[in-house]
């Protein structure tokens, strides 16, 4: 199993031989850097630790010496081990322990949206634009029956919206630029553009 954690960049598309139009989401995958290998034995749990983007100026004493010479890592993410990995601290991972047709489980945070209404939030229909109804056409009607004299918890409200873990899995990749560190996969994933956004990838 091959893991890395990536920067979302833009969607773009790209045209197969046919002449068909594949929509892909650019990302700036990796490389990483295994900082840790977390045993049951020791840790109650078996996973990877990672290391990206080799570029932070300044570390806590505590990460600094806890990365010791890998590198000042600004993100560092686990990866829990499924199958039988042999990964040791040290190693790196790039776009190349991918290729084109794997699938991929990609995890981000997508964006928020603020406060909205039912229409948006939830997909409701609005109210009748007619029979006397005035500035009500977006709203999301009554709370519930009067016996309770409370709202029961799982409503369908107005609230804030977005800003969420999202899983997309099955994604196929598409194409990998393997000097450039770039990762293209299939439709959209999670987050915003212009590398403001995190993803983590699993094969």
């Amino acid at each position: 199993m091959a893991f890395l954690v990536a920067k979302k960049i833009k969607m773009d598309q790209i045209w197969n031989e046919d002449g068909t139009v594949i929509p892909v989401t650019v990302l700036a995958a990796g490389p990483v850097v295994v900082t840790q290998v977390k045993t049951k034995e020791k840790d109650g749990y078996e996973a990877f630790q990672v290391g990206y983007d080799n570029t932070a100026k300044h570390l806590t004493k505590s990460v600094a010496g806890h990365l010791k010479d890998l590198g000042k890592f600004r993100v560092l993410h686990e990866f829990k081990k499924k199958n039988e990995e042999a990964y040791v601290v040290g190693d790196t991972i790039a776009v190349s322990a991918f290729a084109p047709g794997d699938a991929v489980r990609i995890t981000g945070t997508e964006k928020g949206r603020g406060f909205q209404g039912v229409v948006k939030r939830h997909g409701f229909h609005g109210g009748p634009k007619t029979h006397g109804q005035k500035n009500r056409h977006r709203s999301l009607g009554s709370l519930g029956p009067t016996a309770p004299q409370r709202v029961v918890p799982g409503k369908k409200m107005a609230g804030r919206m977005g800003g969420d873990t999202v899983t997309v899995r099955n994604v196929p990749i598409v194409a990998i630029d393997a000097e450039k560190n770039l990762l293209f996969v299939k439709g959209p994933v999670p987050g915003s553009n212009n590398k403001k956004s995190l993803v983590f990838i699993e094969k």
